[in-house]
């Protein structure tokens, strides 16, 4: 019998209600599962960090601020408040710790032998060297989570050449980690142009001006020297020297903020960390916080967004000349965003790269990648705007060292044989390793001075595997450069070429 009253149109939305109420359903339940799943997996991870510690959560009133020091105007100011913030970090973390708690050698155990405040010189500060009748004024600027000391061997170089010098401490460095969970690219960029204009103020209008950056500080000299060029009334530079600069970093700090704030939740302010080590070194924090990478990457995005700016009117062409040092292989910043996101913009023939190859004839050479093998290659084979220089012991089959040099804008490669030969013990540079030398009595290659912590740059371990609370491939990681003498005379060089230029 047939039905009627009823069409085919008027039965469709019942079923597909139906259909709808159980889609929605399922999806309800997926994501409460992803939700739950996702807690456990923040909980789990909070659970396998270690306990955060006094120099953690320490929180500094005096440190440099650009919005509530903004009328700061010498580096004597900012010197002034630095002491302040020194003696804060007296009472807020040495006097807090519970040293029977602590191993002997520990940051913040006082007296420890890489307790910094036990040195004669505490080089967590910033310097300022003068002389009289100076040929140039330089401006030295650390990486991050590092110290001023990472630069204080070239400091003492360039004064002694008669450089009127200041090593300046960035915001949120040189006191304990959890400074930089508060610190801003803000601050990093105002402290920069506060030592700036005091160089100026101190030499005259007349002595050429450098800025010198390592790492982020080679990023934040690059972001001074755009700034410049884009109008920003600031003192003009005669030059950059960069190294190991972070033109590039991880696509995934942009997700940094992301957990960041998750971290502001009861129980879960481990994920502000990216990293909770042990603090065993005088001169730079292993424990990084979030926020460092976060304000990292924003300057990173800053600078592409003022290359481009400045690309595209056609004012690039001013950028002050530019030496610059990187290792070929570099885990901490990309070497691909150095060369394709800056040194191929500066199309004005007064820019070099000079690029460490990994040692080619290394006894772990076949265990390299294919990547790190042929960098040095693959940049030869580019047509260049810059010249590019690269000491490589591939074309002299041994230890030896020649430098392979491309003049900007042609094809031919010249070799030129050098006095320098590779460690058999080591296979490359790294990123940290490049600012220090062999002799560095922290990082290089030396055992003990007198007394003094054992050298950071000459530990070797052998063991089992994940018993250690430090990653191995950290404590692997070369932190001095075997070819440092000839960076420092190379950049001695830069620097006297360009003062007898203006």
């Amino acid at each position: 019998r047939p039905v009627t009253g009823w069409s085919l149109r008027e039965m469709k939305p019942p079923l597909s209600s139906a259909l709808w109420r159980q889609v929605i359903l399922a999806a309800v339940h997926w994501m409460l599962g992803l939700f739950v799943g996702g807690v456990a997996v923040l909980l789990f991870v909070v659970d396998s960090m270690p306990d955060l510690d006094v120099w953690h959560q320490a929180q500094f009133r005096h440190e440099y601020n650009h919005q509530q020091h903004r009328a700061f105007r010498t580096l004597q100011q900012y010197q002034t408040l630095e002491q302040q913030l020194f003696q804060e970090l007296q009472a807020q973390v040495y006097d807090r710790v519970d040293t029977a708690a602590l191993p002997d050698v520990h940051r913040f155990h006082r007296g420890s032998p890489v307790d910094p405040t036990a040195y004669t010189e505490n080089w967590n500060r910033s310097r300022e060297f003068s002389v009289a009748n100076p040929r140039a004024a330089v401006l030295l600027l650390h990486g991050l989570s590092d110290s001023p000391y990472s630069l204080r061997q070239l400091a003492q170089t360039l004064h002694a050449s008669q450089s009127h010098v200041v090593l300046l401490r960035l915001p949120g460095h040189g006191t304990a980690p959890a400074a930089l969970t508060r610190v801003s690219v803000e601050d990093f960029k105002a402290a920069v142009r506060l030592a700036a204009r005091h160089l100026r103020q101190q030499v005259g209008p007349d002595v050429p001006l450098f800025v010198v950056g390592y790492s982020s500080g080679g990023a934040l000299a690059v972001e001074y020297a755009l700034a410049q060029l884009a109008g920003e009334p600031l003192p003009e530079l005669a030059g950059l020297v960069l190294i190991s600069p972070a033109m590039g970093v991880s696509r995934l700090a942009v997700l940094a903020s992301w957990q960041r704030r998750l971290s502001y939740l009861p129980g879960l302010g481990k994920l502000a960390w990216q990293a909770v080590q042990p603090e065993f070194d005088p001169y730079k924090y292993n424990s990084f916080p979030l926020n460092a990478a976060e304000q990292v990457y924003d300057l990173t995005q800053d600078i592409a967004v003022r290359l481009e700016q400045l690309q595209n009117q056609g004012r690039l062409g001013d950028f002050p000349p530019t030496l610059v040092f990187s290792s070929a292989v570099d885990a901490t910043v990309s070497v691909s965003a150095l060369i394709d996101g800056l040194m191929m913009k500066l199309a004005s023939h007064r820019h070099r790269l000079v690029l460490y190859d990994v040692h080619q004839r290394a006894n772990s050479a076949f265990l390299f990648t294919d990547e790190a093998r042929q960098v040095a290659q693959q940049a030869l084979s580019r047509s260049l705007p810059f010249t590019l220089d690269i000491l490589s012991n591939g074309p002299a089959d041994n230890d030896q060292l020649v430098r392979m040099i491309k003049p900007a804008g042609t094809d031919a490669v010249e070799l030129v044989r050098t006095d320098l030969q590779w460690p058999d013990e080591l296979y490359s540079l790294s990123h940290v390793a490049l600012p220090f030398a062999p002799w560095d009595r922290v990082y290089g290659d030396v055992p003990h001075v007198n007394g003094k912590p054992e050298s950071l740059g000459n530990v070797t371990l052998r063991g089992e595997r994940g018993i250690l609370q430090v990653p191995i491939n950290q404590l692997m990681r070369l932190r001095y450069n075997p070819f440092y003498a000839y960076q420092e005379t190379e950049i001695h060089a830069f620097i006297l070429g360009q003062t007898s230029a203006n």
